[in-house]
C-alpha cells in the first residue's frame, strides 16, 4: 500500500474512495486520508483561485465535519485578503488576538518564533482548544504557512477518540466537570458538537487560561469548585497517550494551509516551534479563528454559564 508520512509515523494510506471520500465528479478537490480515521489530504485546488461558490463551501464543511481537519498542501503564498475571504465563506470572522505589525491584515494573527516577525510562544501552554474563554469557542481556524522552521510541528488529537479510550468510571467523572475561565464562563468539560453531534471536549490545559474546576452532582446541582492542576496534568496526559494512537504530528511545509475543527481537536505547539531562527530557519502562521455559533451543550441540555465572584 502506498503511505503518507506525518513526522516520522507512516500511515497506510487506505483507498481513497472506501475511506476518505474521493471527490466525487466535478467536486473541486480530491482527498486522501492524513491518517486512518482522522483528518484528510486535499489535492486538485488551489485556495488562491478556486471559486467560493455554495457547492465549494458546502464540500468544505461536509468534509469538515466527517474528517475534522483537512490539509490543503502546496498552496504558495495565499494572501491575508484571501485567506479572511475563505474562512468568511465558513462563518463569521471572530479576530481577539494581538495585532502584529507585520500582519498582512487586521483578521489575520501572525505567528512566529521570530518577535520581530510575529507573535512568538503562541500554543506552547498546553493542549488546548482555541476560544475557551468565550461564551462559543471558536468553531473553525484555518493555519497558512509561508515559512516553516525545523521542528516547528503542531500536534492533533480529535476529542471524541480521546475521551472514548477512557476507562467508563473516568469518562462518568469528566461528565461532572465544568472549567471556570479567567473571564467567568464556565464550559462543560464533556459536550455535544455542534455540527455533528458527536461527544467532543472542551478546556484548556495552560494554567493561565483555566480559573478553576467544577463539579457538579448532576442536572439542577450546584458547582463545587476547586483548583484545575490535577485535571489539567490527567488531560495532558490522556492527549499524550492518544497522540501516537489517533493523533497527529504534522510536519508543516511552506504553502500549507489547514483548516481545522477547533471544537473537534485539541492541538499543541510544538517545543520546536519556537527553536531559533538563526538554526531551525523562520517560521510564520497566518492564522484565522471562524466565530462558534452555539454555546457548548451537553447531552441533557444543560449549557456553559457565567459563574461571577469565585
Amino acid at each position: 500500500k502506498a503511505t503518507v508520512s506525518v513526522l516520522n509515523c507512516t500511515y497506510p494510506l487506505w483507498c481513497a474512495a472506501a475511506t476518505c471520500g474521493m471527490a466525487a465528479r466535478g467536486a473541486a478537490y480530491a482527498l486522501e486520508p492524513l491518517r486512518e480515521g482522522f483528518g484528510a489530504v486535499a489535492t486538485g485546488v488551489s485556495l488562491a483561485t478556486v471559486e467560493l461558490s455554495e457547492a465549494f463551501v458546502a464540500q468544505l464543511k461536509a468534509d469538515m465535519a466527517r474528517h475534522r481537519l483537512l490539509l490543503f498542501r502546496g498552496q504558495g503564498e495565499v494572501s491575508g485578503a484571501r485567506q479572511v475571504e475563505l474562512s468568511a465563506a465558513l462563518g463569521e470572522v471572530e479576530s481577539t488576538f494581538y495585532k502584529h505589525p507585520r500582519s498582512p491584515h487586521p483578521d489575520v494573527f501572525r505567528v512566529s518564533n521570530d518577535e520581530e516577525e510575529g507573535c512568538t510562544f503562541v500554543g506552547r501552554t498546553g493542549w488546548h482548544v482555541d476560544g475557551t474563554f468565550q461564551p462559543s469557542p471558536f468553531l473553525y481556524q484555518t493555519m497558512h504557512f509561508h515559512a516553516v522552521c525545523e521542528g516547528g510541528d503542531t500536534w492533533f488529537v480529535p476529542l471524541r477518540e480521546v475521551y472514548e479510550r477512557q476507562s467508563e468510571a473516568t469518562k462518568a467523572r469528566w461528565d461532572r466537570y465544568w472549567l471556570l475561565t479567567g473571564r467567568g464562563v464556565a464550559h462543560p468539560l464533556v459536550y455535544k458538537h455542534p455540527v455533528t453531534g458527536a461527544t467532543t471536549m472542551l478546556f484548556h490545559c495552560g494554567t493561565s487560561f483555566c480559573k478553576a474546576v467544577g463539579e457538579d452532582g448532576g442536572a439542577g446541582t450546584d458547582l463545587t469548585f476547586h483548583a484545575p492542576d490535577a485535571l489539567q496534568r490527567e488531560l495532558t496526559a490522556a492527549c499524550e497517550a492518544a497522540l501516537p494512537e489517533v493523533g497527529v504530528k504534522l510536519a508543516w511545509e511552506a504553502g500549507d494551509f489547514a483548516i481545522n475543527d477547533n471544537v473537534a481537536n485539541a492541538h499543541y505547539a510544538a517545543p520546536g516551534t519556537q527553536n531559533p531562527r538563526a538554526s531551525a530557519g523562520l517560521r510564520i502562521l497566518h492564522r484565522t479563528t471562524i466565530a462558534g455559533e452555539v454555546v457548548p451543550t451537553k447531552g441533557d441540555g444543560r449549557k456553559s454559564i457565567f459563574k461571577r465572584g469565585y
